[in-house]
Protein backbone atom coordinates (compact mmCIF):
# COMPACT_ATOMS: atom_id res chain seq x y z
CA UNK A 1 0.00 0.00 0.00
CA UNK A 2 3.00 2.20 1.07
CA UNK A 3 4.49 1.85 -2.32
CA UNK A 4 1.14 2.26 -4.14
CA UNK A 5 0.64 5.79 -2.34
CA UNK A 6 4.31 6.94 -2.92
CA UNK A 7 3.68 6.35 -6.51
CA UNK A 8 0.32 7.95 -6.77
CA UNK A 9 1.40 11.15 -4.68
CA UNK A 10 4.56 11.75 -6.58
CA UNK A 11 2.52 11.54 -10.15
CA UNK A 12 0.07 14.79 -8.78
CA UNK A 13 2.88 16.16 -7.23
CA UNK A 14 4.64 16.43 -10.69
CA UNK A 15 1.26 18.44 -11.87
CA UNK A 16 0.45 20.33 -9.00
CA UNK A 17 4.17 21.50 -8.22
CA UNK A 18 4.30 23.75 -4.85
CA UNK A 19 0.86 23.36 -3.66
CA UNK A 20 -0.02 21.77 -0.18
CA UNK A 21 -3.86 21.24 0.29
CA UNK A 22 -4.55 22.20 4.01
CA UNK A 23 -8.37 19.95 3.12
CA UNK A 24 -9.49 17.21 1.52
CA UNK A 25 -13.23 17.45 0.29
CA UNK A 26 -15.10 14.15 -1.05
CA UNK A 27 -18.68 14.95 -3.15
CA UNK A 28 -21.42 12.86 -2.68
CA UNK A 29 -24.24 11.95 -5.32
CA UNK A 30 -25.47 15.40 -6.85
CA UNK A 31 -23.05 17.38 -4.82
CA UNK A 32 -19.78 17.95 -7.71
CA UNK A 33 -21.28 21.05 -8.49
CA UNK A 34 -19.62 22.47 -5.15
CA UNK A 35 -16.50 22.16 -6.98
CA UNK A 36 -17.27 25.35 -8.53
CA UNK A 37 -16.24 27.24 -6.00
CA UNK A 38 -12.79 26.58 -5.59
CA UNK A 39 -10.77 29.26 -7.03
CA UNK A 40 -7.69 28.90 -9.20
CA UNK A 41 -7.96 25.88 -10.59
CA UNK A 42 -5.84 22.37 -11.45
CA UNK A 43 -7.79 19.43 -12.73
CA UNK A 44 -6.25 16.12 -12.83
CA UNK A 45 -9.12 13.36 -14.38
CA UNK A 46 -8.51 10.71 -12.26
CA UNK A 47 -7.66 8.04 -15.49
CA UNK A 48 -4.61 10.18 -15.18
CA UNK A 49 -3.86 9.04 -11.74
CA UNK A 50 -1.35 6.45 -11.05
CA UNK A 51 -3.70 2.94 -8.72
CA UNK A 52 -6.57 5.48 -8.61
CA UNK A 53 -9.97 3.87 -9.66
CA UNK A 54 -12.48 5.05 -11.99
CA UNK A 55 -15.90 6.42 -10.78
CA UNK A 56 -18.70 4.47 -12.48
CA UNK A 57 -21.77 6.02 -10.83
CA UNK A 58 -23.74 8.88 -12.42
CA UNK A 59 -23.41 12.16 -10.92
CA UNK A 60 -20.23 11.70 -10.08
CA UNK A 61 -17.62 13.48 -12.42
CA UNK A 62 -14.07 11.48 -11.34
CA UNK A 63 -11.41 14.13 -11.37
CA UNK A 64 -9.21 15.64 -8.54
CA UNK A 65 -9.44 19.45 -8.38
CA UNK A 66 -6.91 21.90 -6.71
CA UNK A 67 -7.08 25.14 -5.58
CA UNK A 68 -8.83 27.65 -2.91
CA UNK A 69 -11.82 27.87 -0.90
CA UNK A 70 -12.66 30.19 1.36
CA UNK A 71 -8.60 31.34 1.47
CA UNK A 72 -7.91 27.53 2.33
CA UNK A 73 -5.97 25.10 -0.32
CA UNK A 74 -8.17 22.50 -0.90
CA UNK A 75 -8.39 19.05 -3.11
CA UNK A 76 -11.75 17.90 -3.97
CA UNK A 77 -12.81 14.40 -5.41
CA UNK A 78 -15.85 14.96 -8.09
CA UNK A 79 -16.72 11.96 -7.57
CA UNK A 80 -16.35 8.95 -5.07
CA UNK A 81 -15.91 5.20 -5.05
CA UNK A 82 -18.38 2.53 -3.28
CA UNK A 83 -17.92 -1.02 -2.17
CA UNK A 84 -20.93 -2.07 -4.45
CA UNK A 85 -18.75 -0.52 -7.64
CA UNK A 86 -16.80 -3.69 -7.22
CA UNK A 87 -14.01 -2.03 -5.87
CA UNK A 88 -11.92 -3.22 -2.20
CA UNK A 89 -12.14 -1.04 1.22
CA UNK A 90 -8.25 -0.45 0.06
CA UNK A 91 -9.28 0.99 -3.36
CA UNK A 92 -12.67 2.72 -2.12
CA UNK A 93 -10.21 4.86 0.46
CA UNK A 94 -6.98 4.90 -1.30
CA UNK A 95 -7.50 8.47 -2.21
CA UNK A 96 -7.74 9.48 1.20
CA UNK A 97 -4.26 7.90 2.20
CA UNK A 98 -3.68 9.99 -0.89
CA UNK A 99 -4.61 13.43 0.44
CA UNK A 100 -3.24 12.92 3.64
CA UNK A 101 0.13 12.16 2.09
CA UNK A 102 -0.28 15.12 0.36
CA UNK A 103 -0.50 16.86 2.89
CA UNK A 104 -4.53 17.59 4.18
CA UNK A 105 -5.35 18.12 8.25
CA UNK A 106 -8.59 17.78 7.27
CA UNK A 107 -11.12 15.68 5.32
CA UNK A 108 -14.74 16.83 4.80
CA UNK A 109 -17.32 14.56 3.40
CA UNK A 110 -20.70 15.01 1.68
CA UNK A 111 -23.72 12.41 0.91
CA UNK A 112 -26.85 11.93 -0.15
CA UNK A 113 -29.00 9.67 2.14
CA UNK A 114 -32.28 8.40 2.79
CA UNK A 115 -33.79 9.76 5.77
CA UNK A 116 -35.33 7.52 8.67
CA UNK A 117 -35.98 10.35 11.82
CA UNK A 118 -39.74 10.97 11.42
CA UNK A 119 -38.52 14.87 12.12
CA UNK A 120 -36.84 14.74 8.66
CA UNK A 121 -37.88 16.21 5.37
CA UNK A 122 -36.95 15.88 1.90
CA UNK A 123 -33.77 18.41 1.56
CA UNK A 124 -33.28 18.10 4.90
CA UNK A 125 -29.55 19.23 6.04
CA UNK A 126 -27.67 16.60 8.38
CA UNK A 127 -24.44 17.68 10.10
CA UNK A 128 -23.08 13.74 10.86
CA UNK A 129 -22.14 13.75 14.46
CA UNK A 130 -21.38 9.53 14.40
CA UNK A 131 -22.21 6.73 12.41
CA UNK A 132 -23.10 3.04 12.17
CA UNK A 133 -20.65 0.54 10.36
CA UNK A 134 -22.92 -1.49 8.75
CA UNK A 135 -20.70 -2.64 5.77
CA UNK A 136 -19.79 -6.51 6.03
CA UNK A 137 -15.31 -5.41 6.43
CA UNK A 138 -13.56 -2.70 7.37
CA UNK A 139 -10.53 -1.18 5.18
CA UNK A 140 -8.86 -1.38 8.36
CA UNK A 141 -8.83 -4.97 8.22
CA UNK A 142 -5.32 -6.89 7.20
CA UNK A 143 -1.55 -6.23 8.51
CA UNK A 144 -1.31 -2.62 9.65
CA UNK A 145 1.43 0.09 8.24
CA UNK A 146 2.30 1.62 11.88
CA UNK A 147 3.44 4.38 9.20
CA UNK A 148 0.00 4.92 7.92
CA UNK A 149 -1.68 4.91 11.55
CA UNK A 150 -2.24 2.65 14.72
CA UNK A 151 -3.63 -0.53 14.58
CA UNK A 152 -6.69 0.36 17.04
CA UNK A 153 -8.19 3.33 16.51
CA UNK A 154 -10.30 5.39 18.51
CA UNK A 155 -13.63 6.64 17.35
CA UNK A 156 -14.78 7.82 19.97
CA UNK A 157 -15.09 11.82 18.25
CA UNK A 158 -15.12 10.32 14.78
CA UNK A 159 -16.49 13.98 13.34
CA UNK A 160 -14.91 16.76 15.06
CA UNK A 161 -17.20 17.94 17.66
CA UNK A 162 -14.83 21.52 17.01
CA UNK A 163 -15.98 21.70 13.03
CA UNK A 164 -19.51 20.85 14.04
CA UNK A 165 -19.95 23.57 16.21
CA UNK A 166 -17.61 26.01 13.52
CA UNK A 167 -20.69 24.68 11.06
CA UNK A 168 -23.72 25.39 13.24
CA UNK A 169 -22.64 28.83 13.31
CA UNK A 170 -21.92 28.53 10.18
CA UNK A 171 -26.20 27.54 9.79
CA UNK A 172 -27.22 30.33 11.67
CA UNK A 173 -25.12 33.17 10.38
CA UNK A 174 -26.68 32.75 7.16
CA UNK A 175 -30.28 31.20 8.09
CA UNK A 176 -29.71 27.86 6.75
CA UNK A 177 -31.99 25.05 8.80
CA UNK A 178 -29.45 22.38 9.90
CA UNK A 179 -30.43 19.11 11.95
CA UNK A 180 -27.75 16.78 13.55
CA UNK A 181 -27.29 12.91 13.80
CA UNK A 182 -26.19 9.92 13.20
CA UNK A 183 -25.40 8.01 9.61
CA UNK A 184 -25.70 4.36 9.40
CA UNK A 185 -23.19 3.01 6.30
CA UNK A 186 -24.63 0.06 4.16
CA UNK A 187 -23.27 -1.59 1.16
CA UNK A 188 -25.92 -0.83 -1.31
CA UNK A 189 -26.76 -0.24 -4.32
CA UNK A 190 -30.25 -1.27 -3.77
CA UNK A 191 -32.53 1.18 -1.58
CA UNK A 192 -33.92 -0.18 1.81
CA UNK A 193 -36.65 -2.15 2.24
CA UNK A 194 -39.48 -0.89 4.80
CA UNK A 195 -38.23 -3.36 7.31
CA UNK A 196 -34.19 -2.15 7.06
CA UNK A 197 -35.10 1.00 7.51
CA UNK A 198 -37.53 0.24 10.86
CA UNK A 199 -34.13 -1.83 12.13
CA UNK A 200 -31.68 1.27 11.36
CA UNK A 201 -33.87 3.35 12.96
CA UNK A 202 -34.59 1.27 16.13
CA UNK A 203 -30.08 0.73 16.17
CA UNK A 204 -29.83 3.96 16.34
CA UNK A 205 -29.58 5.81 12.84
CA UNK A 206 -31.40 8.72 11.73
CA UNK A 207 -29.92 8.78 7.80
CA UNK A 208 -28.95 5.54 5.68
CA UNK A 209 -26.47 5.69 2.71
CA UNK A 210 -23.72 3.72 0.68
CA UNK A 211 -20.64 5.83 1.28
CA UNK A 212 -18.89 7.76 3.69
CA UNK A 213 -18.05 5.21 6.61
CA UNK A 214 -15.09 3.45 5.30
CA UNK A 215 -13.48 7.08 4.32
CA UNK A 216 -14.29 8.09 7.49
CA UNK A 217 -12.18 5.37 9.42
CA UNK A 218 -9.43 5.42 7.20
CA UNK A 219 -9.00 9.50 7.80
CA UNK A 220 -9.38 8.67 11.51
CA UNK A 221 -6.15 5.74 11.29
CA UNK A 222 -4.54 8.86 9.26
CA UNK A 223 -4.82 11.37 12.20
CA UNK A 224 -7.22 13.59 10.11
CA UNK A 225 -10.07 15.69 11.86
CA UNK A 226 -13.26 15.08 9.90
CA UNK A 227 -16.22 16.84 8.87
CA UNK A 228 -19.26 15.48 7.54
CA UNK A 229 -23.24 16.31 5.97
CA UNK A 230 -26.25 14.47 4.09
CA UNK A 231 -28.49 15.65 2.48
CA UNK A 232 -31.85 13.59 3.30
CA UNK A 233 -33.30 12.98 -0.33
CA UNK A 234 -35.39 10.86 0.75
CA UNK A 235 -37.40 9.04 3.20
CA UNK A 236 -37.67 5.87 5.45
CA UNK A 237 -39.79 6.82 7.97
CA UNK A 238 -41.87 4.32 9.42
CA UNK A 239 -45.22 3.92 7.82
CA UNK A 240 -44.34 6.42 5.18
CA UNK A 241 -41.20 4.61 2.91
CA UNK A 242 -41.19 6.77 -0.83
CA UNK A 243 -40.39 5.18 -3.97
CA UNK A 244 -36.87 6.53 -4.64
CA UNK A 245 -34.91 6.39 -7.96
CA UNK A 246 -31.24 7.51 -8.25
CA UNK A 247 -32.51 9.92 -9.84
CA UNK A 248 -35.02 11.69 -7.57
CA UNK A 249 -31.19 11.43 -5.34
CA UNK A 250 -29.38 13.61 -7.67
CA UNK A 251 -32.38 16.29 -8.25
CA UNK A 252 -32.85 16.58 -4.27
CA UNK A 253 -29.37 17.13 -3.89
CA UNK A 254 -28.69 19.29 -6.25
CA UNK A 255 -31.53 21.46 -5.39
CA UNK A 256 -30.04 22.03 -1.78
CA UNK A 257 -26.25 21.95 -2.55
CA UNK A 258 -26.43 26.00 -2.23
CA UNK A 259 -26.90 25.71 1.17
CA UNK A 260 -24.49 23.00 1.58
CA UNK A 261 -21.75 24.47 -0.03
CA UNK A 262 -22.14 28.33 2.01
CA UNK A 263 -21.98 25.75 5.50
CA UNK A 264 -18.91 23.88 4.35
CA UNK A 265 -16.79 26.89 2.46
CA UNK A 266 -17.65 28.50 6.02
CA UNK A 267 -15.89 26.22 8.05
CA UNK A 268 -13.26 25.38 5.57
CA UNK A 269 -12.36 29.15 5.95
CA UNK A 270 -12.01 28.81 9.82
CA UNK A 271 -10.01 25.07 9.88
Amino acid sequence: MSVEINSTTKSIRERIGEFVPETGIILGSGLGALANEIEEQLVIPYEQIPHFPQSTVKGHSGQLIFGKMGGRKVVAMQGRFHFYEGYSMQQITFPVRVMKALGIKHLFVSNAAGGMNPGFRVGELMIINDHINLFPTNPLIGKNDDALGPRFVDMGEAYSKRLISLAEGAAAANGIEVSQGVYAGLTGPCFETPAEYRYLWRIGADAVGMSTVPEVIVAKHSGLEVFGMSIITDLGVEGHVEKVSHEDVLRVANAQEKKLTVIMKEVISKC
